[in-house]
């Protein structure tokens, strides 16, 4: 393992290169360089905040927990892979990163919440459970990240806020390829993401391209969906505050026509754009949403539905989206009992009801 003051110019270049996209740490940072066959975790032990833990490129057969505030974690591309490491009888995963499934953690508490953590620049596949997975954690960005076939989501986060999801990749994992909630073990409210932002990112073959789970004020723009059996999922339930204040802009959401099975938690999908179920005040504006054709109850190109546990969908705006051969319809309204919710300015040809286009 090499260590580098940034001090020293060439060694920043060596390492940090001209195609990464990032500006070098700031002077008195370390970059840590791992190379194939060295530990990433006893790197990340080592480093201090604000410090970078630089990985070549190559397969790393190890999960990794991330617990220092300020910690870049980077590859050199998506040539910087980390695998499961491989099962050897009798012994146990190390670390809880491992035991829990998950390829990167970064795990906080509520009240000591881990911070400015950055992950980028590679790929993580075949996880049991989770590629990215993070809880509790403050202004996480992840860039530049491919998760692939793993086990559940590839990126994750809970019960965290100010998070950034950009330019990264998400195939063909068992379920979301962006997954964002306040909890999965616990029946609280929806809280205030505090303006997480996904956005620039590709998801395709996942189960459900990007849910977002009782959660507010966040924004998913400008991503491309393709391929998974429902494209966006807002969801929230009886619980207060409802999920909400959500804009969900100038997504490009083609085909997403696989088909997945019944769950215990949701109805069979296949050919879902946008689906908004116990979802308030919301803006779906801009997208080009088209060919997402399925027979599930939650088929369409924008589709309002009531929650699976009777909540209501209220004043959302669905506005200037461009829809086209979509089916059973481009717009889809089952919510009936919703109140205040708009259709305004959208280019499409048939809805259900009739009207709305």
């Amino acid at each position: 393992m090499k260590k580098c003051h940034i001090a020293y110019l060439a060694c920043t270049a060596a390492l940090l290169g001209t195609g990464l996209g990032a500006a070098p740490p700031a002077p008195g940072h370390v970059v840590h360089l791992v190379q194939p066959g060295e530990s990433i975790q006893k790197a990340v032990d080592r480093a201090e905040p604000g410090d970078t833990v630089l990985l070549a490129a190559g397969t790393y057969r190890e999960s990794v927990d991330v617990k220092t505030h300020g910690l870049t974690l980077r590859g050199m591309g998506r040539d910087t892979v980390l695998r499961p490491a491989a099962k050897k009888k009798g012994k146990k995963a190390v670390g809880a990163c491992a035991a829990g499934g998950n390829g990167i953690c970064v795990v906080g508490t509520k009240a000591h919440p881990v911070e400015d953590v950055t992950i980028a620049s590679l790929t993580v596949s075949g996880f049991t459970k989770n590629g990215v997975y993070a809880m509790a954690a403050d202004a996480l960005t992840v860039r530049k990240v491919t998760a692939v076939k793993n086990g559940v989501w590839g990126i994750a986060q809970e019960a965290s806020r100010h998070g950034e999801f950009r330019n990264n990749t998400a195939r063909d994992n068992g379920d979301a390829g962006l997954f964002l909630a306040n909890s999965v073990t616990q029946e609280l409210g929806a809280t205030d993401s505090e303006g997480t932002v996904v956005e620039h990112n590709r998801l395709e073959g996942n189960r459900i391209g990007v849910t977002v789970r009782r959660l507010r004020n966040l924004t998913l723009a400008r991503n491309h969906l393709t391929g998974n059996c429902a494209a966006v999922f807002v969801v929230g339930d009886e619980n207060k505050p409802k999920a909400g204040f959500v804009t969900v802009a100038e997504n490009r959401i083609v085909r997403n026509n696989k088909s997945c099975p019944k769950t215990a938690r949701l109805d069979a999908l296949q050919g879902s754009g946008i689906v908004l179920t116990g979802a308030e005040d919301s803006l779906i504006t801009r997208n080009v949403i088209e060919d997402n054709v399925g027979k599930s109850s939650l088929s369409g190109g924008i589709v309002l539905f009531k929650s699976f546990v009777g909540t209501t969908s209220d004043r959302n705006r669905i506005s200037d989206n461009k829809l086209r051969d979509n089916s059973p319809a481009d717009l889809v309204n089952t919510d009936t009992a919703g109140k205040g919710n708009t259709f305004v300015g959208n280019t499409c040809k048939a809805s259900k009801p009739a009207g709305l286009c």
